[in-house]
């Protein structure tokens, strides 16, 4: 009997993992071995089960699928396959370096095609070394060219009109749902339909800073940080919000911009 493909799945959004895992369970020669719901849970649970495949998001918060990649030791790399919305640059660079990637919905006959590749590749016993030089040229070539634009206004509908709500005058940006909240330096309030993460990428990260899952703030407008106990911290804003940080972003915080 040839042993099933052991694969771990690692999406931030839930219904995206539930959708992929219903698909490979669809799959005899498949067994999930591990599922998470961020980049930092994914090389835990990497590392841990020494699954032969991962499925990696290429968009999740605070780390993404590259950052994944970037985190495992060589010796630990399984076969990897990027899972991502179309991205001419990201398909670019996996096509040529010979890195599987799957375009979200994800299709059941790619995915089986994708399957397919990881097990005739684990029966030639490739070693784990050329995959991991192999995903990392293409993400170095990713990376090259993928010199993201970044938003100057954000767009909002409010009945007939659109508001072009210029980016440097955002104080905070709160998710909730599908929905995300936008307040201004003026206090004024909008409301679009958008993912956080997805708007994120199209943020300059030296002018917005993630605070916790949900919220991203404008670094030039956060006025204070109290620190709390356990080393969560709150930030202050100039308009005299306060948000949370996390326990994982306080961190970042502390190194990035709160020393000399």
């Amino acid at each position: 009997m040839i042993p099933r493909l052991r694969v771990v799945i690692a999406d931030d959004e839930r219904p995206a993992r539930l959708f992929l895992a219903a698909l490979l369970r669809a799959f005899d020669d498949v067994a999930i071995v591990g599922e998470a719901g961020s980049g930092k849970e994914a090389v835990a649970t990497i590392e841990r089960e020494g699954p032969d495949l991962a499925l990696l998001d290429l968009q999740m918060p605070e780390l993404d699928g590259i950052g994944v990649v970037r985190m495992l030791k060589k010796r630990r790399m399984p076969l990897i396959a990027f899972v991502t919305a179309f991205d001419e640059y990201a398909v670019r660079a996996f096509e040529m370096n010979a890195v599987d990637y799957l375009l979200k919905p994800v299709d059941k006959q790619r995915l089986r095609e994708t399957l397919n590749r990881a097990q005739e590749r684990l029966e030639r016993e490739e070693m784990r070394t050329d995959q991991s030089e192999r995903v990392g040229a293409a993400i170095d070539a990713y990376e090259s060219v993928a010199r993201p634009r970044y938003l100057d206004r954000i767009p909002v509908r409010r009945g007939s009109e659109v508001v072009l709500v210029p980016v440097p005058q955002l104080v905070s940006i709160v998710a909730e749902g599908e929905l995300l909240h936008l307040t201004t330096i003026k206090g004024e309030r909008y409301t679009i339909n958008y993912r956080l993460k997805d708007l994120e990428t199209r943020l300059d990260p030296e002018r917005f800073v993630r605070l916790g899952r949900g919220t991203l703030a404008n670094v030039d407008l956060i006025a204070k940080v109290s620190l709390l106990p356990g080393g969560t911290h709150i930030a202050i804003l100039t308009n005299g919000n306060k948000l949370p940080v996390s326990r994982l972003q306080s961190r970042i915080l502390r190194e990035r911009f709160l020393k000399l």
